[in-house]
């Protein structure tokens, strides 16, 4: 039997698009996953984003990039929510390495299915944005913020892509930020969270909530594994961006076994 939430939680997630169970995954898992993390951030290529010092910012494609994060997309704990939610399989659209370094880029506030939809050609909004926190995200390490309920809104169409951007060459530029007087009229509407929890937690946030994150200006480590999946029958239809922003792979994840992260080397 696959894993679910409490319908309370399924609840919360249709009412406010997102929702955060903490410690999801255990220490052990958590370690492997680092351990995975720390090889992949070493890396260079085209699919690294970097700050203006030259440090990681963001490695996408990450599952591509290394068989234990290959493996975290097929954790039954995750499929099993995804599936719960959403009510179909899914397979993995984009994924990504967030490394908030210390003093460095903000992520302005956006939608990820803006860019799925406008460039990717994703017909709709069925999927989930899966963040996995590596690191304790307290109030202090730039914790991911959400508006709560703003995936009723659709599509925001008042939105610009950022012009400097250290990775404006490359990824942002297939980024729509939305400007601060819709962000004004969200945030009267439907108020601002921050989200955050010890490392383990996995955040599942519908792909049209509005979110964003600020500078981290402590030396607090803040990495977030990020896989966004949508379900199967929504594939994207455009490929302007290549497989490591956007999928090629449409085959639904088949979930692994309860151990599948610990039974890999660390």
């Amino acid at each position: 039997m696959s894993y679910t939430i409490d319908p309370a939680l399924a609840d919360e997630y249709r009412r406010k698009g997102y929702i955060c169970l903490p410690a999801l995954l255990d220490p052990q898992e958590v370690g492997v996953l680092k351990a995975a993390t720390e090889r992949v951030i070493g890396i260079d290529g085209p699919q690294v984003m970097r700050e203006r010092n030259g440090l990681p910012h963001v490695i996408y494609g990450m599952h591509l990039l290394d068989p234990r994060l290959s493996t975290l997309a097929r954790h039954p704990r995750l499929v099993g929510v995804c599936e719960q939610l959403l009510g179909k399989p899914v397979y993995v659209h984009q994924s990504r390495v967030n490394a908030k370094q210390t003093g460095g880029a903000i992520v302005n506030w956006h939608q990820d299915f803006g860019t799925y939809h406008r460039v990717d050609g994703v017909p709709r909004p069925d999927g989930i944005m899966i963040a996995v926190f590596l690191n304790d995200v307290n109030d202090y390490n730039a914790p991911l913020m959400a508006v709560p309920g703003s995936h009723v809104e659709g599509v925001v169409s008042e939105a610009s892509t950022e012009t400097d951007a250290e990775d404006r060459d490359r990824a942002s530029k297939y980024r729509y930020d939305i400007t601060m007087e819709r962000m004004s009229g969200l945030i009267s509407r439907y108020g601002l969270e921050h989200i955050t929890g010890p490392a383990g937690s996995v955040v599942f946030m519908n792909m049209q909530v509005v979110h964003g994150s600020t500078v981290n200006i402590t030396p607090l480590q803040r990495v977030i594994l990020y896989l966004n999946v949508c379900t199967t029958d929504n594939c994207g239809t455009a490929f302007r961006r290549p497989e490591y922003l956007a999928a090629r792979d449409f085959n639904a994840l088949t979930a692994a076994g309860e151990d599948c992260l610990t039974a890999l080397p660390a």
